[in-house]
């Protein structure tokens, strides 16, 4: 009977282990999977200024490495500190039944032993905290150069890349081990100071049953208890160090937790008018990117689009047309002055309303690892596939994708590159052919283009373009003269303004432009004649 007993609670203690591990463990995913998805949409939410300073590698090997860490203390350590906690109070419990004197002699220890782990403790958590953020340069080397790869291999920088890589991981080794010898000490002073105590309990006990004022039984009796609870504390003081590296993980973590964007709404936003006629109007703008403080982006900058006007923006490099689109989107908001959006000042605007009434069509197409389909329906999340596909048709990209391998559910790769440059951009037009913006910013990138798919490009730009509010950074004759109005840029100011004739006698600067950029005298080069011909 005692035999069927005992197999009996076996049973029932090996049921108690399996429901303490997966509920342990499914704590710990729950926890790491709560916490990658609260960092994750804070760090999506960062305006431009936040990336300026923190590189993408940073941010991911904290979403990864850092709740990895994070999962093995909430996982597994939560169950071994419970178990080792429980025997402990268990094992103190009988302890005190057994012999009272001995057992405070003990609790009076406890402090001798608990301080100088704590300060170890926090040595741990620092060199913890060191080498998780040279695990991140590591990642965030090796994430930025894979992503460069065909530039790495066409410049033969493989060697050195590789290299540089091995010396990040060097360091991050050479960190890691200096955390690893601090953990040891920690180990082994408080395996030493746990059993140095229970040896001297024991010595003051043995002298006890010597005096005969304790039996043998009941000093072996306490030796089995304090045993317990020794190695119960040594498993507690092993998984402090497992703390206080989570601890180092979940710092940097709590830093993007606690992280807030510069650009968001106010307390009480103004609203924009329910039906958008389009109108922009910047009224003396100066602005100076954070990380460039001492040069003005723009200065003073003023100019006004009407609804359904098309502007071109042009100018030298640097003169500020790109940051026209930065200010209009909202990434960041002037020093002074004001962006006006259907008469709505945009720094008093929910920035997501600003931006659901622009489309934008960038000079760098960002296309994403997901079908064709996914990446036009990211201009409307609930577009059916319908009105899909007669985007791209509108945007000359129809005939094309229907030529893929799986057509519009074709896997396009990592940023687009299974497609050609004119490819991506279609796709980009689409996309903002799909969200039926009022206004629309257009970084004209057709100067890379051979003549075929330049043309492909422009024709779905026009179709784009029509009756909306449209601002374009011009670089090509064609577009500009399509233009309404031209504003010439210098220096984060307007210098000029007008139609293509009139610049040409009324600005040096166009007139220099023109010919730099459009052939002589502003006129357009044979080729450009050939492309207006093939399109009359």
């Amino acid at each position: 009977r005692y035999f069927v007993l005992f197999l009996g609670a076996g049973a029932v203690f090996g049921a108690f282990a399996a429901l303490r591990f997966f509920f342990i463990m499914w704590l710990g995913e729950r926890v790491v999977a709560d916490i990658r998805s609260a960092v994750y949409a804070k760090v999506i939410r960062m305006d431009p200024t936040f990336f300026e300073v923190t590189r993408t590698g940073e941010v991911l090997s904290r979403l990864t490495a850092d709740t990895t860490l994070i999962q093995a203390v909430a996982g597994f350590g939560i169950s071994l500190t419970l178990r080792s906690a429980l025997t402990l109070i268990g094992s103190l419990v009988l302890l005190v039944l057994t012999s009272p004197t001995l057992t405070l002699l003990i609790v009076v220890l406890i402090p001798l032993v608990v301080g100088p782990l704590l300060l170890l403790g926090r040595r741990v958590r620092r060199l913890s905290r060191d080498s998780q953020d040279r695990i991140a340069d590591a990642s965030a080397l090796a994430g930025e150069t894979i992503n460069a790869v065909q530039t790495v291999q066409a410049f033969n920088l493989e060697g050195l890349q590789t290299r540089r890589f091995h010396d990040a991981v060097e360091h991050s080794f050479a960190v890691a081990v200096r955390r690893i010898k601090v953990r040891g000490w920690l180990t082994a002073l408080a395996t030493m100071l746990v059993f140095g105590g229970i040896t001297v309990v024991l010595w003051i006990g043995a002298h006890r049953v010597l005096a005969q004022s304790m039996t043998f039984g009941e000093l072996s009796q306490f030796l089995l208890y304090a045993g317990y609870m020794g190695i119960a504390a040594a498993s507690l003081s092993e998984m402090w160090g497992e703390v206080q590296r989570g601890a180092g993980a979940m710092e940097r973590l709590a830093e993007l937790l606690a992280a807030e964007p510069t650009i968001k709404p106010a307390a009480q936003p103004a609203k924009l008018p329910d039906l958008s006629r389009g109108r922009i109007e910047i009224e003396h703008v100066t602005f100076r990117y954070p990380s460039r403080p001492e040069t003005a982006a723009l200065e003073d900058f003023t100019v006004s689009v009407e609804p359904g006007e098309t502007v071109a923006f042009v100018g030298p490099s640097g003169a500020g047309k790109s940051t026209t689109f930065q200010l209009l989107l909202r990434f960041y908001d002037p020093a002074s002055g004001r962006v006006l959006v259907d008469g709505v000042d945009i720094a008093r605007a929910d920035p997501e309303q600003v931006r659901s009434r622009i489309g934008l069509v960038p000079q760098d197409t960002m296309l994403f690892g997901a079908s064709a389909r996914e990446n036009i329906r990211y201009g409307r999340p609930d577009a059916s596939d319908a009105e899909i596909e007669a985007a791209a048709r509108a945007a000359e990209a129809d005939e094309f994708i229907r030529a893929l391998p799986q057509g519009y559910d074709t896997f396009l790769g990592e940023r687009g590159l299974r497609l050609s440059g004119g490819q991506r951009q279609r796709i980009a037009i689409a996309r903002a052919i799909l969200k039926d913006a009022p206004i629309l910013l257009v970084d004209e990138a057709t100067s890379s283009l051979d003549a075929s798919s330049e043309l492909l490009v422009q024709q779905a730009l026009e179709k784009l373009m029509a009756h909306r509010t449209t601002i374009i950074i011009a670089h090509r004759l064609a577009t500009v003269q399509k233009a309404d109005r031209i504003v010439v840029m210098d220096g984060g100011r307007v210098v000029a303004s007008g139609t293509h004739a009139q610049l040409l006698s009324a600005s040096p600067l166009y007139a220099r432009l023109a010919e730099l950029q459009f052939g002589a005298a502003g006129q357009p080069e044979p080729e450009e004649k050939a492309r207006a011909a093939l399109v009359h």
